[in-house]
């Protein structure tokens, strides 16, 4: 059974998809905001706390994960929807942990369809003002960038749907169910077809915005992103 984490998952998809791979008899980490947030029962083999919107703390959780030993998958579940916490949740964070973490077999991003109103303009991600939209367009272009640079390691993106949970509104029109079990799917299935780089909506491949797949783009987002946070990318 393989070791994973999965960040933001106190509640909704993240929650679910921790549920489903435990039931699954995988040994699952669970990480939340904080610890009064972590969800309770006996199935996870550990939890860590952090708040993604801050650097530091992403840092730590890295560090608390790292000490679980290398994971053969992580789930970047965790995000957020406005401004302030958007581009720190949604693309510093999975960044921070991704270069900080013992590298692991499989990465998943959670993405949105909303990716492709996103804006190539970096400018938005250097002073933190970018929107949901720009976020998701970012973590989607780095989820492609690792697929090309580390051939070693899966990377995925995940677009789950507009679904019912804290986030989506309870009138969100998408199945909930079907909203964690790709990225369940693409942690755990020796099978996945492409074996990296997809972009996923309910376990078929999409096409996402076009910058995702630029490599010109990938080299600045990844570029800003180290000048931004200090840390290297390898």
């Amino acid at each position: 059974m393989a070791l994973i984490l999965v960040t933001g998952a106190s509640a909704g998809l993240g929650l679910n998809a921790a549920t489903e791979l435990a039931a699954q008899g995988h040994d699952v980490v669970v990480h939340a905001r904080t610890p009064s947030r972590l969800p309770a029962g006996p199935r996870w083999r550990g939890s860590v706390t952090g708040d993604l919107a801050d650097a530091g703390e992403s840092m730590h959780v890295a560090r608390a994960a790292n000490a679980y030993g290398r994971f053969d998958a992580v789930i970047h579940n965790a995000g957020a929807l406005n401004r302030p916490a958007a581009v720190p949740v949604n693309t510093i964070a999975p960044y921070l942990l991704t270069m900080s973490m013992a590298k692991p077999d499989r990465l998943i991003y959670l993405s949105s369809g909303m990716h492709r109103g996103g804006s190539t303009d970096l400018r938005g991600l250097e002073s933190g003002t970018g929107t949901y939209s720009d976020s998701k367009l970012w973590v989607t272009a780095l989820s492609a960038a690792f697929a090309h640079r580390w051939p070693g390691t899966v990377s995925h993106a995940v677009d789950p749907g507009w679904v019912p949970t804290r986030m989506g509104g309870a009138g969100a029109p998408d199945d909930l169910t079907e909203g964690h079990r790709t990225q369940v799917w693409l942690a755990t299935d020796p099978d996945v077809k492409p074996a990296t780089g997809g972009y996923w909506h309910h376990r078929r491949v999409q096409t996402p915005h076009p910058a995702v797949l630029e490599e010109a783009f990938q080299v600045r987002l990844i570029a800003t992103l180290e000048d931004l946070t200090g840390v290297a990318a390898d």
